[in-house]
């Protein structure tokens, strides 16, 4: 057995609450992730991970080794660093494609711990919302926001988004916090328009089975979600939005998120996707690392915490232009 790469699998596992979330963050196959896991737990002689239909997760004892093996894959990974930055420097122009909203909440507050460590990479950050748009063409690292693929990428998930229905402490006290979804009925909701312009009025829940859809409305969409932050922020309506980018505003109270008893259903993954080329390319390497490892410990510091799996499932209206999601036939059955 190898054992350093069976903690590398046990540490994702641990992390993705899946094997197949694993292994899509390793790029290896699921069945390889569980294996290792095993053989792990057999020369351990204890159990690591509960196994249920629903996932998985840490037994007492799983917990006790994680935090026991983190130090070391830290010194792991800073002795391969140093090996790896004496043989090939990374450095060089490095092009990175990124939509707005991840570039300026995720990416750029860790961007001058990257530099520091390695000076001789210049990054070009460039908005890039679809794999397929001709300036993608031109990136050496994609990080996007949804369901994209390219059969010519590899494709790895480094984050699953969890979206949380906000708005100001101002306007909950004015109109009143809602206490199941429906409620949002009567609410004015701030709405976005996707890259296939179809405006997202269509919010699914789903709270221990019980599932219910609400079409949404409001006087306000937009297709920069900015616009939709600032006019939320400023007390305007209720916004939905990825808890990944918003930490700053939750944790100062300038958004207070309501129906957390509820989990909103269809929240895309985060997906950092280069070409199978370049996996070897130093400055490439590296970055895609730094962004695994980033995304890691973002997920690590969610506010608030999320109390299960956070579900992943492309909604039915995804890449269909119907005007509004509440059109899709779908949602009228």
């Amino acid at each position: 057995m190898d054992k350093l790469r069976a903690l590398e699998y046990f540490v994702a596992a641990a992390r993705e609450g899946s094997f197949s979330a694993a292994a899509r963050r390793l790029d290896v196959s699921t069945p390889a992730v569980a294996r290792l896991i095993t053989a792990l737990e057999t020369s351990l002689g204890v159990q690591l991970l509960h196994r249920t239909v629903q996932g998985i997760a840490l037994t007492a004892d799983g917990a006790s080794y994680l935090e026991a093996c983190k130090p070391v894959l830290q010194q792991l990974r800073a002795a391969d660093e140093s090996v790896t930055g004496a043989a090939v420097r990374a450095q060089g122009m490095l092009v990175v494609g990124v939509p707005p909203f991840l570039s300026q909440h995720c990416i750029l507050p860790a961007l001058p711990a990257f530099h520091a460590r390695y000076p001789d990479i210049q990054l070009d950050i460039r908005t890039v919302d679809l794999v397929t748009a001709p300036e993608a063409q031109a990136a050496d690292i994609l990080l996007l926001y949804g369901w994209q693929s390219h059969a010519e990428m590899v494709n790895r998930r480094v984050a699953q988004t969890r979206s949380l229905i906000c708005a100001s402490p101002a306007y909950w006290a004015a109109h009143g916090m809602p206490q199941r979804p429906r409620d949002l009925e009567h609410h004015n909701c701030l709405l976005f328009r996707d890259q296939e312009e179809t405006i997202l009025d269509f919010w699914e829940y789903e709270r221990n089975g019980d599932k219910e859809g609400v079409t949404v409305s409001g006087w306000l969409v937009s297709d920069h979600r900015d616009v939709l932050l600032d006019a939320a922020l400023a007390g305007t309506g209720v916004a939905r939005f990825s808890d990944l980018s918003i930490s700053s505003h939750l944790r100062s109270a300038r958004l207070v998120p309501a129906l957390l008893d509820w989990e909103t259903k269809h929240a895309p993954p985060i997906n950092l996707m280069f070409r199978a080329s370049q996996r070897g390319t130093p400055r490439v390497r590296v970055f895609v690392d730094y962004l695994v490892a980033l995304f890691a410990e973002l997920e690590q510091q969610r506010v608030p915490a999320p109390t299960g799996p956070l579900p992943a499932e492309r909604p039915h209206w995804y890449k269909r232009r119907h005007g509004r999601a509440s059109a899709s036939p779908r949602v009228k059955e």
